[in-house]
């Protein structure tokens, strides 16, 4: 039977990391305004992956990966103090992909619903003409497009 420990002790983690972060007690100015997404335990609680999302552009993420890291020792010693845990788990930051992906798809699918409109209003006009119209469904190339992109991610 899997615990529920970990997950617990992840949201316990985000929980005084955010307030830390939040309240501005790391006096870092590279860590600018970041989203703690989720925090993954190890089942034997020693290591914990905070994901994390940044506002900016590549180089206002670089340097807030280089200010979390600098900051990965107060953090922890932080929530070894506020968390009742026998061994606090190494802090690892990490910035999340996922929402990224997630931006990505709404954009193909935005894409491809937009170019599904535009088909629909060319059809109605040659719906006159031809009695026999094809079934409605995304176009081959649409859906090539999305796999590729998915792909490359």
């Amino acid at each position: 039977m899997a615990s529920h420990r970990p997950d617990r002790v992840g949201d316990q983690i985000r929980q005084v990391l955010s307030e830390l972060l939040s309240r501005g007690e790391v006096h870092d100015p590279g860590i600018g305004f970041i989203t703690l997404t989720r925090v993954k335990v190890s089942p034997d609680l020693q290591q914990a992956r905070v994901y994390y999302t940044t506002l900016g552009d590549e180089a206002a993420r670089r340097q807030t990966s280089k200010a979390l890291q600098r900051a990965t020792g107060f953090l922890r010693r932080h929530v070894g103090d506020r968390l009742q845990l026998r061994r606090v788990p190494e802090l690892q930051f990490q910035f999340d992909e996922s929402v990224t992906h997630q931006d990505r798809v709404e954009q193909i699918l935005r894409e491809l619903h937009d170019e599904d409109e535009q088909r629909k209003a060319s059809t109605v006009t040659d719906a006159a003409e031809d009695p026999h119209p094809e079934p409605d469904t995304p176009s081959r190339e649409a859906l090539r497009r999305v796999n590729r992109d998915l792909d490359t991610d």
